[in-house]
């Protein structure tokens, strides 16, 4: 099965219906490439590589299965060598329209590890579709062609070397743990098959001080693009332009460290309530965290008040319509993550390789703690349990443990340090005195009588 384009050569192919495939040689000029599947399927049902003709003077991305040839309906130009997004989607809503797995069976010993992940994709939520679409593909690489019954701690492990990241690994097992769990709970499968996980990490306690902050955003506004100049006396020298390619990490920054939102959430708010956004009502001031759409979860994305000096900085933006569907944006389009941006800034402020996205929630609990803020508004403003701010974030408090530390060199009214060590010596050297003299069994009075001989019997 392919995706593939090709240019008509008049005579090559005929085609009696207007708009169909046509039939022939398959012979043409123009560039093809192989597409890769966004959905996960067994070994054997892979792309390959095909062209084909279709409407003279055009060239089109076609699906070739076989000899099958099916309209995508996506032109590609003269030098196109890899096919567009909308042919890509097209290939996938093919094979998963035509490839439906055997539900029948039930032994772990038939089904494919394939089936499963892709019994995950029919369940997923919208809010959760580009995270999971990424973890199935890692995992499909891997487990791909494997039987259930293959999974074991040892498959698990070797999983865990191959993607190379144990925190990421943990993360994609769970997603396959959690396949593999509604696959039971339908009644696709019978038999136990148990998902082995690494130990989790250490938690993370970076945060930003306020000079480190001013610099990230600092930096992520006034970088500019740079350019290589490929010709003339300056050839191969770098040239900065006039594009503004870290300004959305700046806003992004910025509502990260007013609100203390997750990195998911942040970029996905929206001033419109739409499905699989994170609505911001400009109006009342209050952030949705949760997207529309999504089920709640344990990550407790509860609505929060906007902040007096952000909420107007959203404002603007909307007024002014610089934005077109959500706040942070590249291009006029909303981004999916801002890892790569994020970590050019980063380096561009000089800071630590251990700063990411997800260190902007920390610092915002952090400076809440030092603020003096009480640890349950605190919890409920970042959207976290009180114990967890208390365990991770407690010691930030300026009222963290002082009644202990003032109490522990207080003086009392009537105790003295010198008193209580001469009173307990003394104390001590009374008891050892008496134990010198007397003894409860040395006492006759205590000791037990013995009975006389004749009182026994026999």
């Amino acid at each position: 099965m392919a995706l593939d384009g090709g240019e008509d050569r008049v005579g090559c192919l005929r085609n009696r219906n207007a708009g169909g495939p046509r039939g022939g040689d398959g012979r043409g000029q123009g560039g093809g490439g192989t597409a890769g599947d966004k959905l996960p399927t067994p070994k054997g049902q892979t792309g390959g590589k095909d062209r084909t003709t279709r409407g003279i003077g055009r060239t089109l991305w076609i699906i070739k299965d076989g000899a099958r040839h099916i309209a995508t309906g996506c032109v590609a130009g003269p030098t196109e060598t890899k096919p567009p997004a909308e042919a890509e989607q097209a290939l996938a809503d093919y094979i998963a329209q035509k490839y439906q797995p055997e539900r029948r069976r039930q032994d772990i010993e038939d089904i494919d590890c394939a089936d499963v992940l892709i019994y995950l994709t029919d369940i997923r939520e919208p809010g959760d579709q580009f995270e999971i679409e990424a973890r199935i593909e890692r995992l499909n690489e891997f487990w791909g062609g494997k039987k259930l019954s293959k999974v074991s701690a040892q498959t698990c492990a070797a999983y865990v070397k191959h993607r190379g990241n144990r925190g990421g690994a943990r993360r994609d097992l769970e997603t396959f743990r959690a396949a593999i769990n509604h696959h039971a709970k339908e009644g696709f499968h019978r038999g136990m098959v148990r998902v082995s996980l690494p130990r989790k990490g250490e938690a993370r306690d970076r945060w930003l001080t306020r000079k480190e902050a001013a610099a990230l955003i600092w930096h992520c506004w006034r970088h500019r693009e740079k350019q290589t100049i490929h010709s003339g006396m300056s050839k191969g020298d770098p040239v900065s332009t006039s594009r503004r390619t870290l300004r959305h990490i700046a806003r992004f920054i910025l509502i990260g460290l007013y609100t203390g939102t997750r990195a998911g959430a942040i970029a996905a708010a929206s001033p419109y309530a739409e499905p699989g956004r994170s609505h911001v009502d400009l109006e009342r001031g209050i952030f949705y965290r949760k997207q529309i759409g999504k089920r709640a979860t344990k990550k407790r994305q509860t609505p929060a008040p906007l902040p007096p000096r952000l909420l107007a900085h959203l404002r603007r933006r909307r007024d002014r319509k610089l934005i077109a569907t959500c706040f942070v944006e590249f291009n006029g389009k909303p981004v999916a993550s801002v890892k790569k941006g994020f970590k050019t800034a980063v380096g561009l402020a000089r800071l630590p390789d251990n700063v990411t996205p997800h260190t902007l929630r920390h610092t915002a609990a952090t400076w809440l703690m030092q603020r003096g803020v009480p640890i349950w508004e605190a919890a409920g403003f970042l959207g976290m349990s009180p114990e967890v701010l208390q365990d991770t974030y407690g010691h930030h408090h300026p009222d963290y443990l002082q009644g202990a530390t003032a109490a522990i060199g207080q003086k009392g009214p009537y105790v003295s340090v010198v008193e209580t060590v001469v009173s307990l010596t003394e104390g001590r050297k009374e008891t050892k005195k008496l134990n010198e003299f007397w003894s409860e069994w040395q006492d006759s009075n205590l000791r037990p009588l013995r009975p006389e001989r004749s009182a026994l019997p026999g």
